[in-house]
């Protein structure tokens, strides 16, 4: 069993994710502050008073914490007390290591992922054949912005597909974007980050948020959609997209054929999350990501496809899917029966994309 943890200074946003983090894997942590009061300190199953790290006391008060508490690890996100430490520690308390890496490093590694993916991605674009002409192309500061605050939101787009969307969206006409199955909403800030872009249209999202319509009448994937909660993921879309909307995104808590029949004839959206959008009745962009058993999927497909206008895009996620073969067969289903109307269609990552 490792020994017991302390964290200093306790009360920071990222030393409450750490204590979370040690107390979800049983182990024994300490939180120290030099605050007179901190109110962190009630969070934490024992704790002690250290003196500030500029305080000339600081090392020896520290040592007795260390000795008194068996501890094994410091954690700090203070950048100021971890080059201090970072620099003393092992002279000071020998076999007492610090339990992270710079706080700088910590805090910009996310971004830092997001410029070596734009940089990777954009050195591999997407070359795409179209009768529309492109728009202009996106900078690797914009590919690296979508990357970094889409990867906050839950839920699974392989970069294929990430490089995929980015550039249809050049090869679009204007009209609505719409998305059938949202869920936490990752895609969806994609497509409406594109869609501001891009200057595009409007984005669409319908998604019941029940846990009901998530079964797809396979065993494994039905065990995992039992696990999570549709309240709460309707929550997490909100949270997610809320900030980065401009009156260009909303949605539809229905059923993918309730919506249709919705969007059919009327123009506007309005929620208390997002509230009033307008839209033009015509598709430039289906995002077809809803139940991925074989009806319901060409459900999807039936409801919507006739709102698509020339120029526009059907993307049918998971086309290759490890789980079952719906989405496929309603692919290979449409592209037979319109091969007149397909301009373009290719399989990028899992998904199915194809222009008219």
């Amino acid at each position: 069993m490792k020994k017991p943890v302390l964290i200093f200074p306790a009360g920071m946003p990222r030393a409450l994710d750490y204590l979370q983090k040690c107390l979800q894997e049983e182990r024994i942590v300490i939180g120290a502050s030099s605050l007179g009061y901190d109110v962190s300190r009630e969070k934490y199953p024992a704790w002690v008073q250290l003196p500030y790290v500029t305080d000339p006391g600081f090392n020896d008060a520290l040592k007795q914490a260390v000795i008194e508490f068996d501890i094994g690890e410091i954690y700090t996100p203070n950048i100021v007390v971890w080059n201090h430490l970072s620099q003393t520690l092992g002279r000071l308390i020998p076999g007492v290591a610090l339990a992270n890496t710079s706080p700088v490093d910590e805090v910009l590694s996310g971004y830092r992922a997001a410029l070596t993916k734009a940089r990777h991605l954009m050195a591999n674009q997407l070359s795409l054949t179209s009768d529309i002409p492109p728009r202009h192309p996106l900078s690797e500061i914009e590919v690296a912005a979508l990357s970094r605050y889409a990867d906050l939101i839950p839920g699974m787009c392989d970069d294929d597909k990430f490089r995929a969307l980015f550039e249809i969206a050049r090869y679009s006409v204007n009209g609505d974007i719409v998305e059938i199955g949202s869920w936490w909403g990752k895609s969806a800030f994609i497509l409406a980050w594109l869609a501001r872009c891009f200057e595009i249209g409007n984005l669409l999202c319908v998604d019941p948020w029940t846990n009901e319509h998530l079964i797809q009448n396979e065993k494994m994937v039905d065990s995992g959609s039992a696990q999570v909660d549709a309240e709460e993921a309707l929550s997490v879309f909100q949270i997610g997209l809320l900030p980065f909307n401009s009156h260009h995104i909303n949605y539809l808590r229905m059923t993918s054929v309730e919506a249709a029949k919705y969007y059919k004839d009327s123009r506007s959206v309005s929620t208390e999350a997002f509230g009033y959008t307008g839209y033009s009745g015509q598709i430039s962009i289906l995002h077809i990501d809803g139940n991925h058993a074989y009806d319901a999927a060409k459900a999807d497909v039936e409801s919507w496809e006739k709102f698509v206008i020339d120029g526009g895009w059907i993307i049918i996620d998971d086309y290759i899917w490890p789980y079952g073969d719906g989405p496929q067969k309603v692919g290979d289903e449409f592209l037979k029966s319109n091969r007149s109307r397909v301009s373009t269609a290719f399989v990028m990552g899992t998904a199915l994309f194809i222009q008219l």
